[in-house]
């Protein structure tokens, strides 16, 4: 675990500010699903920051989020899903380049482990809906088709086309 300094606190705060106005501001959400660009910010602080701060980061935005800008309940569950979905993103992307193949292992990983199995469990316990009911899966299926090949787009563009290595030794040292 990396020792943090002043610029990498700052650097971290801004992300997180980032990915709570992405995931809040300009999201998309209902009771059930919840589409948002923060995996962007997201995938910056882990390659520059690992597995650990990115969990850390992301936990804290979504509790900035929710706290500020919340249009459902806060449930501990969801910022469970936030650390995790910060660690598989620096586990994939922390002193590694970003290629096509690492974009989507890594957004395969989350979308089965967060948004087809998690998410799901913690809805079937806030809302009282079966885990099996083919509403809550319907939703969940037609959001992972559609935003599995656009999220690894996204990623791999967005991770070659920010310098993130000369980012990261200008103000991460």
């Amino acid at each position: 675990m990396k020792k943090l300094n002043v610029h990498a606190m700052t650097t971290i705060s801004l992300l997180i500010a980032l990915m709570v106005i992405l995931s809040q501001v300009f999201g998309f959400e209902t009771q059930l699903i919840k589409i948002t660009f923060d995996f962007i910010p997201e995938v910056v602080m882990a390659s520059l920051f690992g597995p650990f701060w990115t969990g850390v980061g992301a936990s804290i935005a979504d509790i900035i989020g929710n706290t500020l800008l919340g249009k459902a309940p806060f449930f501990i569950g969801f910022t469970l899903n936030a650390f995790i979905g910060g660690w598989v993103y620096g586990f994939f992307f922390y002193k590694k380049s970003v290629t096509l193949k690492n974009a989507f292992f890594c957004v395969l990983v989350n979308t089965l482990v967060i948004s087809l199995f998690l998410t799901p469990l913690w809805l079937s316990i806030m809302y009282g809906i079966p885990f099996t009911d083919e509403k809550l899966w319907a939703i969940r299926l037609m959001k992972a088709a559609v935003m599995l090949p656009i999220q690894t787009i996204l990623i791999f563009f967005f991770g070659n086309a920010i310098p993130i290595r000369v980012i990261g030794k200008r103000f991460v040292s």
